[in-house]
């Protein structure tokens, strides 16, 4: 890596975004998105259909996929009244972040205030019975809180049971029974994130069979996605900013296949800046030409100056101001340009974050 630009600010990765254009439900069927193919050595860009991917791409290409698996994590709870003369608390919104030990999960609580430790949340099942149960043992900042639940035979089939899809804050509605699909990519297999990678979604099967026909190698990875990717950055300089670490897991097939596309200086196109933060941070504990298999942890931050050792091109999607993924993009493609692509989408009503539409860069 080298030394980042310590003059840049927060502010200068912001934008105006008109509300219409954050896209409230998924597009009508999956992979009907629209796609923004920008080439990073010239700057240019042009409009297309996510549609038209496969046809970007062709043997010898290797494309990484991130197949975690996004868990129910939004949880409604009560409190078990302690004191006889004490008032109920109204339902209690428990969104999990990520687990912490044996039974113990990291979570986000509103109302948070009163909620203290030693409290003891009760979670109901659709039939009135006791699903799970908790006690709160540590208090956080934000409404952060770790609970330790109660054991039970299958931890996530509660959940299952229980659980609400965690959209993202600025889809402004309930979530659905179709966000159960819609949420969650085709080819999500290990569970764990409380937040879905998104550019993953405009995938379907058909599209990963027409890549396999044109001879283009598909790898995966594991990264749990936290809430992390949400949080406001409560920095103004980049070089302050210091990101929730998140878990993540590289088998020997794919470090296998990404060391042998390295070597044989063949491009390795990222699906999702998950994938991009989980291959760079890789790299950095490797030899120049290879990654390994593993699992570990990752705070990695990508900013301006960061010298890309893996990834060649990504796919990602519409990312909001003042973000870490903004910046991370910016990283690869350079701030003006993207910012000059991001003024493009706006005018020409493309749709923004989670469920819109996408960029490839190239």
């Amino acid at each position: 890596m080298t030394a980042s630009d310590s003059g840049l600010r927060i502010a200068d990765f912001d934008f105006d975004l008109p509300s219409e254009l954050i896209a409230q439900q998924p597009p009508a069927v999956r992979g009907a998105s629209r796609m923004l193919v920008m080439d990073r050595a010239s700057g240019n860009f042009r409009d297309a259909q996510f549609s038209d991917f496969p046809s970007l791409l062709g043997p010898g290409d290797l494309l990484v996929l991130n197949d975690t698996r996004v868990i129910p994590a939004r949880l409604y709870a009560r409190r078990t009244l302690r004191r006889e003369r004490e008032k109920p608390t109204g339902r209690i919104e428990v969104m999990l972040t990520e687990p912490a030990g044996e039974n113990q999960w990291r979570a986000l609580v509103r109302p948070g205030r009163k909620i203290a430790i030693g409290e003891r949340l009760v979670f109901e099942a659709p039939d009135g019975s006791i699903a799970l149960e908790a006690d709160v043992i540590e208090r956080g900042a934000f409404g952060e809180r770790l609970l330790c639940f109660a054991p039970v035979e299958d931890f996530f089939a509660a959940l299952d049971r229980i659980g609400h899809v965690p959209l993202p804050p600025y889809i402004r509605r309930d979530d659905g029974g179709e966000d159960r699909d819609r949420y969650q990519t085709v080819f999500a297999r290990e569970r764990g994130s409380v937040a879905a990678p998104t550019a993953g979604l405009h995938f379907t099967n058909a599209n990963l069979d027409a890549l396999r026909t044109r001879g283009v190698e598909i790898a995966y990875v594991t990264l749990h996605v936290g809430l992390g990717t949400f949080a406001p950055l409560r920095v103004e300089r980049v070089d302050e900013v210091r990101l929730h670490s998140e878990h993540y897991a590289i088998s020997p097939a794919t470090a296998d296949a990404v060391s042998r596309a390295k070597s044989e200086g063949r491009r390795i196109v990222a699906v999702g800046t998950t994938v991009v933060r989980t291959l760079e941070a890789a790299a950095q504990r490797s030899s120049e030409d290879s990654i390994e298999a593993h699992v570990g942890q990752t705070d990695i931050f990508i900013q301006p100056g960061f010298e890309f050792r893996v990834v060649n091109a990504l796919v990602t999607n519409f990312h909001l101001p003042r973000s870490s993924l903004l910046i991370l993009v910016s990283a690869f493609a350079g701030r003006e340009p993207v910012l000059a692509a991001y003024l493009h989408a706006i005018q020409s009503g493309y749709r923004f974050f989670s469920y819109g539409d996408c960029m490839f860069l190239t």
